[in-house]
């Protein structure tokens, strides 16, 4: 999901204007994205890398329910796997999710990331990639899935539309199931290709429940992360409420954030705990409809000899970071 250059490439993850169009007429509704509860705040882990936690440790420590586990990519065709290579079914993946649901809590499964063979690239229409996301969704019997669109994936205009009709494919056969599309993001909000990828959600009807931004790697910012978070945040808003056609309550609950925790990959970033409280506030007072970060694996502080990819880079205790997103309830 992550633009890290410290993780290893195939765990890395991080939009033509188009008219709105009479079948997003349907979206503009002002009832809230049904995220609220344990669900709204879910970290990432990823169990391929950083020495990850067993997930139930995590959830004794710090309270947590719900995880995002990241990554399922293509393994090559428009086939479904863990990383690109491992099975659905029968392997530790499904093992810990099972070790998730035994002790009361639940995953969102994450699809894409920076790195990696893209399901939206690798599958040649909306039909099949709606078929790939289904696949996913019926292994495990999933309430939310979330599609973390980088790099090509996120650059290609078709490819962008084809991830949108294959989102309403599947909204349309999994009754009540959330969607989360996430993004990288700039201080002001979505750029131009984001912004696009908003408005082609808009124009083909996509109830979508969160619209999610990655504020980090920004390229240069000012002020403390937490501030140039609340701008992006703001901007990611505006952007959805013009798209849709909400008003302000509505747009910010479908919107929602993925931070990362202390050192990002820009050498002008850290996200401090500080950071966090002020992210946190901001859902509070708006009730936006997810609270996300990368990633639980670097929740704790770094030993001697320690890298990147299984600890924050800053002085912490441990899961101080999880601690803070688990307070958010919707």
């Amino acid at each position: 999901m992550r633009r890290v250059t410290a993780v290893p490439a195939a765990a890395l993850g991080l939009v033509s204007l188009v008219a709105l169009a009479p079948a997003a007429s349907a979206a503009r509704s002002t009832a809230p994205a049904a995220a609220a509860g344990a669900m709204a705040a879910a970290p990432y882990e990823y169990l391929g890398w950083g020495s990850p936690q067993k997930p139930a440790d995590v959830m004794a420590a710090t309270g947590v329910k719900w995880f995002t586990l990241a990554f399922v990519l293509s393994d090559g065709g428009c086939n479904p796997k863990w990383d690109g290579d491992r099975a659905l079914k029968g392997g530790s993946d499904e093992t810990a999710i099972k070790a998730i649901r035994a002790k009361g809590g639940d995953v969102v499964v994450s699809v894409g990331g920076w790195s990696g063979n893209k399901l939206g690239e690798k599958c040649s229409s909306a039909s099949a990639l709606a078929g790939a996301y289904q696949k996913v969704i019926d292994a495990y019997g999933l309430k939310a899935l979330d599609i973390d669109i980088e790099d090509t994936e996120f650059t290609n205009s078709t490819v962008r539309r084809r991830v949108v009709d294959a989102l309403k494919i599947v909204k349309s056969k999994n009754a009540g199931i959330l969607t989360y599309v996430t993004m990288g993001t700039t201080p002001s909000g979505p750029d131009a290709t984001g912004k696009d990828l908003i408005k082609k959600g808009a124009a083909a009807g996509l109830d979508n429940d969160a619209w999610v931004i990655m504020p980090f790697d920004f390229g240069g910012h000012s002020g403390s992360m937490g501030q140039a978070t609340v701008g992006a945040m703001d901007g990611l808003k505006a952007a959805v409420k013009s798209a849709y056609g909400y008003d302000d309550a509505t747009a910010y609950r479908h919107i929602g954030v993925s931070s990362m925790n202390g050192k990002t990959d820009d050498a002008d970033e850290t996200v401090t705990t500080g950071d966090f409280n002020t992210i946190l506030g901001y859902a509070q007072q708006h009730h936006i409809a997810r609270f996300a970060f990368w990633a639980v694996n670097r929740d704790r502080q770094c030993g001697s000899g320690s890298d990147s990819d299984a600890c924050s880079g800053i002085t912490q205790s441990p899961y101080a970071f999880t601690k803070i997103a688990v307070k958010y309830t919707g």
